[in-house]
């Protein structure tokens, strides 16, 4: 079940936040840097799992921490992006609608595998990505749609603010 809601995605209760990037994204721009900024384990892990393992645009990687209050959280970085020149030092490119399809694809196969109780995300690939909402949207819907889990969608972003995400 997806709901569109408005708020901080950075205070949101669901189990997993899923968000674009490239292959060797810098996480420097977007929700990314506000990703790295409060996870910064995250993305030294994702940069020693890429070292021994490259991963390529459509694919996912998952990751889990501790967040500020001890809880668990779970970030899926979906590679909705290729990279504009190849290698660490390269630019990450514009998203394309056949990447962020098969990382939909990847993403619901893990909350499925994984038993993810909810799961929440940008409007994924439309800021840095460029791709519009109206073409992405419908993706969203085909492969995260029929999940018997809440997909919150935070159609606009509140710095601060709580979501009313609804969740038990």
């Amino acid at each position: 079940m997806i709901r569109e809601i408005e708020g901080d995605i950075l205070l949101s209760r669901a189990q997993v936040i899923a968000h674009g990037i490239a292959p060797h994204d810098h996480f420097d721009t977007g929700l990314a840097l506000a990703l790295r900024e409060r996870w910064p384990s995250m993305v030294r892990d994702y940069r020693h799992a890429i070292h021994s393992r490259p991963l390529e645009p459509g694919e996912i990687w998952a990751w889990s921490g501790v967040d500020a209050d001890g809880s668990a959280r779970g970030i899926v970085n979906l590679l909705t992006q290729g990279m504009l020149h190849g290698g660490a030092t390269g630019k990450p490119g514009k998203a394309t609608l056949e990447n962020v399809g098969r990382a939909l694809k990847a993403l619901a196969r893990l909350v499925r595998e994984e038993q993810i109780r909810s799961v929440a995300l940008p409007r994924l690939a439309t800021g840095v990505g460029g791709l519009a909402w109206s073409d992405v949207k419908p993706l969203v819907q085909q492969y995260l749609g029929d999940l018997d889990v809440p997909v919150l969608v935070y159609e606009v972003y509140r710095p601060g603010v709580q979501a009313d995400e609804q969740l038990g």
